[in-house]
C-alpha cells in the first residue's frame, strides 16, 4: 500500500439539492471526488469516509435519517473505513489519525464537505499533525453564508478558505492537477 491516504469528508444525503442542508456546487464536488477516489482505489491508496452524524435535533445529519447517508456515487467499498464524527475536525474524538499512523500514511488528501467547516478544521488538523497535505478545491463545496448582515456568496466563502488553506496549511489543487502528479 502507499503511503498516501484520501480522506473523504461528509459527502452525504443532506448536503444535495434534495437535502435539507443544500450546499452550492455539491454535484460537480461530488463527480470530481469520485474521479479522486476511483484513482486512489487503483493506485492502492487507503480511502477512509468520514460521515458527520448530529442529535435528534440536529437541522441536517441526523441519526439514523436518510440525509446522514453517504451519497451513493462515494458508497465505501468492501475494506474501506468508515469514521463517524461529530465535530467538524475529523481527528477529534475519532480514531483517524491511529488508522493513519497503523498503515504508515505520510500524505493526506482530503476533499469533501464543508469547505469552511469540515474541510477547513480536518485540513488543519492534518497539516498540524504533520501529514504533507493537499485539498483539492472542486471536490469541496460549501454555501453561501452571511455575517453580519452581508451576504457571502460560496463562490467568495470557498475561495476565502481555500486561499487560506494553501497559505500556511497544504498545497489546494484542482482535480486535474492532482490526478496530472
Amino acid at each position: 500500500m502507499s503511503k498516501r491516504a484520501v480522506i473523504v469528508v461528509d459527502l452525504q444525503k443532506d448536503y444535495l439539492a434534495s437535502g435539507k442542508f443544500a450546499l452550492v456546487g455539491m454535484d460537480a464536488a461530488i463527480e470530481n471526488a469520485a474521479r479522486i477516489v476511483a484513482m486512489a482505489r487503483r493506485s492502492g491508496d487507503l480511502v477512509i469516509n468520514v460521515r458527520h452524524e448530529g442529535p435528534t435535533d440536529a437541522p441536517f445529519f441526523v441519526s439514523g435519517t436518510e440525509g446522514a447517508e453517504i451519497v451513493p456515487a462515494m458508497t465505501p467499498q468492501e475494506g474501506e473505513d468508515v469514521i463517524t464524527k461529530n465535530y467538524p475536525n475529523a481527528f477529534r474524538e475519532t480514531n483517524l489519525a491511529d488508522l493513519l499512523s497503523s498503515a504508515a500514511i505520510e500524505d493526506v488528501t482530503i476533499i469533501g464537505a464543508m469547505s469552511h467547516m469540515c474541510i477547513d478544521a480536518t485540513a488543519r488538523a492534518a497539516a498540524d499533525l504533520g501529514y504533507k497535505t493537499s485539498i483539492i478545491q472542486d471536490a469541496c463545496a460549501t454555501r453561501d453564508l452571511e455575517y453580519r448582515g452581508e451576504a457571502v456568496p460560496a463562490a467568495k466563502v470557498h475561495a476565502a478558505f481555500m486561499s487560506a488553506l494553501a497559505f500556511g496549511y497544504g498545497k489546494v489543487l484542482s482535480t486535474d492537477e492532482y490526478l496530472a502528479k
